[in-house]
């Protein structure tokens, strides 16, 4: 019995070597397919620096001349000119307003100058110098953008609201959230903008946005005339307590020269009167915003920066041939180079 325990002993200690030994020998191989693959790496950059190196005057030629060729495409080229109109839109009218720079875009995309010229009162040669309609979110300060959040949270769940942070809001609100928008238009001429004002006024005008200010209206005028009604109630009550001070006033002549002591109500009936006072105060002023509202939202856009007579130059670096062209030419030897390279070792693999 103890030789078969020796024997059984001894087995598994035969097995737990072997697991070990073959453990250590998949780690080496991993350590070796690892090290194999930076070794690979290193031998392609090596190899790529020494390339370029051996035809380095070529390379820096052939990007000079590319260069040079993209500058002479720069400096001869007609110049475009930009310039940028900030609005402030009402009662949803910004909608329509997105809707028209997509119409202007497929006309200028579709060469349909007659239609663009009739839309802004231009000739069409004019018209054919705009190159595109631009819309963005306007400039807008810390504290704007915190009140927006704000308003954002109220309109949503309380149990979602631990979902949104205010970075979270920033980063993923849409551009029709707000009411300040950024229109800029480029152009081949640069005198052309100040005549393109009156065309997009038009492009707030709709009939959603009408029935939404004369609902607007019909609501303000309803509030109005419940305020005026109860402002005419605290004037009656105010009337009917003075009317009660010259009763008490009579009265206390009265008690005084009878010599009588008759309590007097005289405080906190001025109480009553101050307290009426206030309410009258309180109503006035709401009646003040109600019209105040009306008089600053009483269109469908406020353009709060126009247009400039004469547009700036455009710097786009989309547009600096001088720069891209040797960029796009350094790539594409780069790409060229590596898939020979790629093509010679798939072509020589064993």
């Amino acid at each position: 019995m103890s030789h078969n325990s020796n024997n059984s002993t001894n087995d598994q200690e035969v097995d737990l070597g072997q697991l070990f030994n073959a453990i250590g020998k998949a780690f080496d191989r991993f350590i070796n397919f690892i090290s194999s693959i930076f070794k690979s790496i290193f031998s392609v950059i090596i190899y790529a620096i020494r390339d370029f190196i051996l035809n380095f005057k070529i390379i820096v030629g052939l990007l000079l001349l590319v260069g040079i060729i993209g500058y002479g495409i720069e400096k001869y080229r007609e110049p475009t000119y930009e310039s940028e109109m900030i609005v402030k839109t009402y009662f949803d009218s910004k909608y329509q307003l997105f809707s028209k720079i997509n119409y202007f875009n497929t006309l200028l995309n579709n060469k349909n100058y007659d239609v663009l010229s009739g839309v802004f009162k231009i000739d069409e040669e004019t018209a054919s110098k705009i190159i595109s309609f631009e819309i963005d979110a306007g400039p807008e300060t810390e504290s704007e953008r915190i009140l927006k959040y704000e308003e954002f949270l109220q309109g949503i769940d309380s149990t979602r609201v631990s979902n949104y942070t205010y970075e979270y809001f920033i980063e993923n609100r849409e551009i029709t959230s707000g009411d300040l928008f950024a229109i800029k238009v480029e152009s081949y001429k640069k005198d052309i903008f100040s005549t393109l004002g009156d065309g997009l006024n038009l492009s707030f005008e709709n009939e959603y946005s009408s029935k939404k200010m004369k609902k607007r209206d019909s609501m303000l005028l309803i509030q109005k005339e419940n305020l005026q009604a109860s402002i005419q109630e605290v004037k009656q009550l105010q009337k009917i307590y003075i009317d009660v001070l010259e009763e008490e006033a009579q009265s206390t002549k009265a008690s005084i020269a009878l010599g009588d002591g008759f309590p007097l109500q005289q405080e906190k009936t001025e109480t009553k009167e101050y307290q009426l006072l206030n309410q009258e105060i309180q109503l006035r002023e709401e009646l003040r915003k109600l019209e105040e509202e009306k008089i600053e939202e009483n269109v469908f856009y406020e353009v709060i920066s126009g247009f400039q007579e004469i547009g700036n130059e455009t710097k786009n670096i989309l547009k600096r041939y001088s720069l891209l062209f040797p960029m796009f030419v350094f790539a594409l030897i780069i790409i060229v180079y590596f898939s020979r390279k790629c093509i010679k070792f798939v072509l020589n693999y064993e």
